[in-house]
């Protein structure tokens, strides 16, 4: 498995742990906003920044963004996370705090899952150490 993915897998995996331990709660910094999935994370790479922004292309979560979709202001509120294609966008809209959480919750852990099994399946098989009897 490739560094990448592995980073990938991490980030997944952490975003999922601070959804389920309520990370996405109101914010005491802005308590009257609702809190911005991914943006209001440790894993965006702009979170609490004071200074100028990092490109949004340069977060591993583009690579679930559509083509199409890449060159927004906020590139991760783009992607598909069911498969009638409802996205953050578009949850904002319409859901409450809860179904957003849940469609999330839901996309990061079969994402999660895809990607542990494209680990085993391009992984070589364990070879045994042990010795043959004679």
């Amino acid at each position: 498995m490739s560094d990448n993915t592995r980073d990938l897998l991490d980030l997944l995996k952490f975003e999922l742990r601070f959804l389920e331990e309520g990370g996405y709660g109101r914010s005491p910094h802005a308590p009257r906003r609702p809190p911005q999935i991914f943006e209001d994370s440790l894993s965006c790479i702009n979170f609490n920044s004071l200074s100028e922004r990092v490109p949004c292309d340069k977060c591993r979560l583009m690579q679930f963004v559509p083509q199409n979709r890449a060159l927004e202001a906020i590139p991760c509120r783009h992607i598909p996370l069911d498969a009638s294609g409802r996205t953050l966008s578009s949850l904002y809209e319409t859901a409450t705090q809860q179904e957003i959480e849940e469609v999330l919750g839901n996309w990061l852990r079969a994402t999660i899952q895809r990607l542990e099994r494209e680990r085993a399946a391009a992984s070589p098989p364990e070879t045994s150490s042990r010795v043959a009897p004679l």
